[in-house]
C-alpha cells in the first residue's frame, strides 16, 4: 500500500479541503451572514449583535467540530464493514448522481409532488 502521508501533506490537504468547503458554501452562507450582520449593525445594543454572531458561529462550527471528532471512528467502522462499506459508498454515489440528474431535468419536483400525493402524511412533517 501507500506510505502514510506526512504531517505537512496533511496540513496542506486540510487547508485545501477548507478552501473547497468555503468556496462551495459561500452562496448558502452569504445571505444568512449578511442578514445577521445587518440586524446586528442596526441594533442599538452592541450585545445584541454579538449574541447573534456568536449563535451563528456556534451553529456553523459545532457540527464540523463534532464531525471531526468522529471521523476516525466512522472510518474504522467502514473499514470493519469491508465489502459492505464499499457497497454503501457505491450506492450513495449512485443516489447522488440520480438526484443530480433529477434536479437538472425537473423530475425531482415531480417526484416530490408524487410523494406528497401518495403519502399525505409527509406534508405534516416539519
Amino acid at each position: 500500500m501507500f506510505p502514510p502521508p506526512s504531517t505537512s501533506w496533511r496540513t496542506i490537504s486540510a487547508y485545501a479541503l477548507g478552501l473547497a468547503f468555503a468556496f462551495g458554501w459561500t452562496p448558502c452562507i452569504g445571505p444568512i451572514l449578511d442578514a445577521i450582520l445587518t440586524v446586528g449593525a442596526a441594533s442599538t445594543m452592541l450585545a445584541d449583535g454579538i449574541a447573534l454572531f456568536t449563535i451563528y458561529s456556534l451553529s456553523l462550527g459545532v457540527p464540523f467540530l463534532t464531525a471531526a471528532l468522529f471521523t476516525d471512528t466512522l472510518a474504522a467502522r467502514l473499514k470493519a464493514f469491508g465489502r459492505i462499506g464499499k457497497g454503501l459508498r457505491i450506492v450513495a454515489a449512485v443516489v447522488m448522481i440520480v438526484m443530480g440528474i433529477a434536479m437538472m431535468t425537473g423530475y425531482l419536483s415531480a417526484f416530490a409532488f408524487w410523494l406528497l400525493a401518495t403519502f399525505p402524511i409527509l406534508s405534516s412533517i416539519g
